[in-house]
C-alpha cells in the first residue's frame, strides 16, 4: 500500500511498523497551533486527505482533513468503531493514563464510545428523553436567562463576553434543563471545563466531573422530578446508575463547552466581520448567516469525532492501522479546497454536528440557543463593539476545541429597565412530568418545575458576587 503526499515527505500512519525513525509529525497543541490551526491544516494536506499529528506529547493520531474521506469514516462504522477500548497505545501503557487528551477519548458506557446494538440502546434513551423539551418553552427561558445577564454588565459599559455571558448561559441552561442543584453544578461545570482544556490538571478535572454526575444521579433516584436526567432514568432502556452517569458526562460535554464556544465564536465573527457590519448598523440581525459561517469556519469543536479502523485498511490511498486513533478535522474538512463553491450562508451540509450513526443529537436545541443568545445580546447592546482589535483576541489551547480565551467588548451603558423587548414567553423549558415515556415518546405536556429548582441563578452565586 502507499501513503498520500509528497514521496520525499511520506509518512507512515502513526503506531504502523514503518513509523520508526520518522520526522516529528504535526502538533494539534501548543500556542502556535492556536493561534492559527489553519496554518497547520494546510501543512497537512500535503499528505493528501489523511495525515499523521500528535495531538499531546508522545499521543499519535492520523487526523482526516479531507471532506469525502471524512465521511467516509463516519458513516462506515462496519470499518471504524467509536470503542476507545480498541485504542492500542492505552491499552499498552505507551500513552499514560495523565496524559492530558486520555480525559476526551477514554472508554466510558455512553452513545459516543459505543457500536452496535449497544449505541442505539443509549441513544435511543438520549433523543427521547431530549425530544421531550419543548422548544418554544426553551427559547422563552434563553431570552429569560439572557436578560438578566445583560442587565447584570449593562451599567457597566465593558464586560468580557465570554466569561460573564457565553459561558454562563449555557450553564443556566443544563442546570435547568437537567434539574441540577448549585454545589453539584459547579462541580460538573469545573470537571468539565478542565478535561477540555489543555493546560488543566486532566486527571483531577475528571475526577470533580465523576463526582459531580454521580450526585445528580443519586438525587434524581431520590427526587424525580420533570427534567432530562429524570425522564432518562424513567425511559424503557431502564438505564443502570453507571449508565446514566456516562451519558449525562456526553450531554454535559456537548451543551456546555461546545456552546460556548459557538456563541463567543459567533459574537466574535459579527463585530469583527464587515460582511456583517453593515447588516447590524442598519437594524438587520443576521444572526442564523453568522452561526452558518462560524459551523463551517471556526466550529466549536474543531477536531474530534474519534474513530479506530476495526482492522488495517487503506483510507484514500493511507494505510491505517487497527486500534489507532483516527480523528475527524471537521475544521479542516469544512474547508477542503475541493469542495465546491464558498456560498455557506443558508448551507447546512458542514460536518460541525458530525455525521452518519454518531451525528449530535441535540444540534437544534443547540442552534436555538445560540441564535437566541446571539439575537437577544445584539438587541439589548445595538452599538456593541470589540474593545480590542479582533487580530489580538487570543485562544486557548488544546486539540479538540476552537475556543477564545476571552471577548472583551464595550458598549454604551444602559439600565436594567431599557429593553427593546420582554420575555414574555414560557421560561419554563421542561414542562412535562417525569412519568415513564413511551419507547419513542416526545410527548410535551403541561406542568411546572419545582420552585427551589426554578432558583436558577444560584449555581453561580460565586461569579454573582464578584468572586
Amino acid at each position: 500500500m502507499t501513503t498520500s503526499g509528497p514521496a520525499s515527505d511520506a509518512v507512515p500512519p502513526p503506531g504502523c511498523p514503518a513509523h520508526a525513525g520518522a520526522r516529528t509529525v504535526e502538533p494539534l497543541y501548543g500556542p502556535e497551533f492556536a493561534a492559527d490551526p489553519m496554518a497547520s491544516y494546510t501543512r497537512l494536506r500535503a499528505y493528501g486527505s489523511v495525515a499523521p499529528v500528535e495531538i499531546a506529547p508522545g499521543v499519535r493520531a492520523s487526523l482526516v482533513t479531507g471532506y469525502e474521506t471524512a465521511l467516509e469514516v463516519l458513516r462506515s462504522p462496519e470499518r471504524f468503531s467509536k470503542d476507545p477500548r480498541r485504542w492500542r497505545a492505552l491499552a499498552d501503557g505507551t500513552v499514560p493514563a495523565d496524559s492530558p487528551v486520555v480525559p476526551m477519548m477514554m472508554y466510558r458506557p455512553n452513545a459516543l464510545w459505543t457500536d452496535g446494538d449497544e449505541h442505539s440502546r443509549l441513544r435511543g434513551a438520549i433523543t427521547d428523553s431530549l425530544g421531550r423539551v419543548d422548544p418554544n418553552a426553551l427559547r422563552g427561558y434563553v431570552e429569560h436567562s439572557a436578560d438578566t445577564l445583560i442587565d447584570r454588565i449593562g451599567p457597566n459599559g465593558r464586560a468580557d463576553l465570554l466569561s460573564e455571558y457565553g459561558a454562563v448561559l449555557p450553564l443556566l441552561v443544563f442546570n435547568q434543563l437537567f434539574g441540577c442543584p448549585p454545589r453539584t453544578g459547579d462541580k460538573l461545570v469545573e470537571g468539565m471545563s478542565g478535561i477540555f482544556d489543555a493546560d488543566a490538571d486532566s486527571e483531577k478535572a475528571n475526577a470533580v466531573l465523576t463526582e459531580g454526575v454521580a450526585e445528580l444521579v443519586a438525587l434524581k433516584r431520590r427526587q424525580p422530578g420533570p427534567d432530562v436526567t429524570s425522564w432518562l432514568m424513567a425511559h424503557p432502556a431502564q438505564l443502570t446508575d453507571e449508565e446514566m452517569m456516562h451519558q449525562l458526562v456526553v450531554l454535559m460535554g456537548a451543551g456546555t463547552e461546545p456552546q460556548q464556544n459557538l456563541i463567543c465564536n459567533g459574537l466574535r465573527l459579527l463585530l469583527s466581520d464587515d460582511r456583517f457590519g453593515g447588516d447590524l448598523a442598519g437594524g438587520s440581525l443576521p444572526v442564523e448567516d453568522a452561526i452558518d459561517e462560524v459551523l463551517w469556519t471556526d466550529p466549536p469543536i474543531a477536531n474530534y469525532a474519534i474513530h479506530y479502523p476495526i482492522h488495517d485498511l487503506e483510507l484514500d490511498g493511507t494505510l491505517v492501522c487497527e486500534g489507532e486513533p483516527i480523528l475527524i478535522s471537521l475544521a479542516a474538512a469544512n474547508t477542503d479546497t475541493g469542495l465546491a463553491g464558498d456560498r455557506r450562508t443558508g448551507n447546512r451540509a458542514h460536518l460541525a454536528w458530525s455525521a452518519g450513526p454518531h451525528t449530535c443529537p441535540a444540534k437544534s436545541p443547540a442552534r436555538l440557543i445560540a441564535a437566541v443568545a446571539l439575537e437577544k445580546l445584539l438587541d439589548r447592546l445595538p452599538d456593541i463593539e470589540l474593545a480590542i482589535p479582533a487580530g489580538e483576541l487570543r485562544w486557548r489551547q488544546g486539540p479538540f476545541h476552537r475556543a477564545l480565551t476571552a471577548l472583551p467588548v464595550r458598549f454604551p451603558r444602559i439600565s436594567p429597565a431599557e429593553r427593546s423587548g420582554g420575555s414574555e414567553g414560557n421560561t419554563d423549558p421542561v414542562p412535562s412530568p417525569s412519568v415513564a415515556p413511551a419507547p419513542t415518546s416526545a410527548a410535551r405536556e403541561p406542568g411546572s418545575a419545582d420552585r427551589a429548582r426554578r432558583r436558577w441563578w444560584s449555581p453561580l452565586a460565586r461569579w454573582w458576587h464578584g468572586r
